[in-house]
């Protein structure tokens, strides 16, 4: 039976809602979806009730398209605030043929053994190496042999304030989080190459509100920095020159805009609703010359963030969020950054947008850990597995049918 797991990010935009089955591999995309959400801002909770009621809503859509109720995730939470530590843990291996996940647990916990959590509480504790004996020095012991395990293991943690009220939102609207990770981890894991775990790099998610900076170290989150700016900036510049209203602004962004003016054709128009219904048609190049103005000042801002989080050579680059979508994004970010930065491309079909990257990278991130600790978990029984896959063949057309005209409407 293959492992299928569901991650959840509660964003200040939108709440997006991701199902994913491992086999072998690969992961396959069974159920991909988001909601306008109410009640969260830079991803923090600020009205429980609204928060509550938009998770309902994702995860009733994504339950209608598996056909099984979702009931089990694995969460996003902010990486604003948080703390890192690097700490050391050791035990002594139960048989030393083979070192076992249960090895490797006991060494973890070792390591979590000092750690204060009377403020705040634990997120993450990523083993950066393992030593077996004071001698050999390896990423992953298991099956390996010796007599005594150690670690190095960067710890974080987050107030607990900020994250009960995440968890509490999602135990209402009738969710048990399996597990937590900060969304830069998902970023990370989303947009992850093999040689990236070997190198100092970067991750920039540009949100509604705020960017978040991430340094990697060895595909270990080592720093963070958040910005005050994101991609409602945009919407505000655009507000400001043509005097139009939020929505149509973020509309005119989503779907006219280029990110680069100079790739802008300025016969195109596009007809803006004005006060007392008056129409105003606006040029592709006039508004993308607005929307460059911003994004560039961002990317700048990003820049010198990822300067003062670290003086170590950065060997990569990845951007995310909803604005990477823009037309032409990836031409302004090499500008910026010049070639060692790209925009993150999810290729995994049913998902065709970076806002799903924190939320589909984070059901990664939970497989790897549970692999390291030599576990398994499925996130759906048995029983809800074959009401899954015994679906009506008419239901199934249909469904085809409509995912093929959405994707030539696109």
């Amino acid at each position: 039976m293959s492992d299928i797991y569901a991650g959840i990010d509660l964003g200040t935009d939108s709440i997006k809602l991701v199902v994913c089955e491992k086999n072998g591999n690969k992961y396959h995309v069974l159920a991909c979806t988001s909601r306008p959400s109410s009640g969260i801002k830079n991803g923090f909770i600020v009205d429980m009730k609204s928060a509550v009621n938009s998770c309902r809503g994702v995860i009733r859509d994504a339950s209608e398209l598996l056909g099984m109720k979702i009931s089990k995730v694995v969460a996003c939470v902010p990486p604003e605030g948080c703390t890192m530590d690097i700490l050391s843990g050791e035990a002594d291996v139960l048989d030393y043929n083979n070192i076992s996940g249960t090895d490797v647990s006991n060494v973890l916990q070792d390591a979590l053994k000092d750690v204060d959590l009377q403020e705040d509480e634990l997120v993450t504790a990523m083993p950066i190496s393992f030593n077996i004996d004071n001698e050999t020095t390896v990423h992953d012991p298991k099956g390996m042999k010796g007599s005594r395990l150690s670690a190095r293991v960067v710890v974080s943690t987050m107030p607990k304030e900020a994250l009960y009220r995440i968890l509490e939102v999602l135990k209402l609207a009738g969710l048990e989080t399996i597990d937590i990770c900060y969304s830069s981890f998902g970023d990370y894991y989303a947009a992850k190459e093999k040689k990236y775990d070997e190198v100092v790099g970067a991750i920039i998610h540009i949100g509604e509100e705020s960017t978040n900076v991430s340094i990697f170290n060895r595909g270990i989150q080592i720093k963070n920095g958040t910005i005050p700016m994101g991609s409602k900036n945009v919407d505000k510049d655009l507000t400001y020159v043509y005097k139009c209203n939020l929505s149509e602004s973020r509309e005119m962004k989503e779907k006219f805009a280029v990110a680069l003016a100079s790739y802008a054709d300025a016969s195109e128009n596009w007809k803006l609703t004005l006060e007392k219904n008056d129409v105003k048609e606006v040029s592709q190049l006039g508004v993308s010359k607005v929307v460059e103005a911003r994004v560039r000042e961002l990317l700048n801002v990003s820049k010198n963030e990822i300067k003062n989080l670290t003086n170590r050579e950065i060997r990569y680059i990845i951007i995310t969020g909803g604005l990477s979508e823009l037309a032409g994004f990836q031409y302004l970010v090499e500008q910026e950054f010049g070639f060692v930065a790209k925009v993150c491309n999810l290729t995994t079909m049913g998902i065709r947008h970076n806002k799903y990257s924190s939320c589909y990278g984070i059901i990664q991130y939970f497989h790897d850990k549970l692999d390291l600790r030599g576990k398994t978990y499925n996130m759906f029984s048995d029983e809800d597995i074959e009401k899954m896959i015994k679906v009506d063949p008419l239901e199934i057309s249909e469904n085809i049918h409509e995912v093929l005209g959405h994707f030539f409407d696109d």
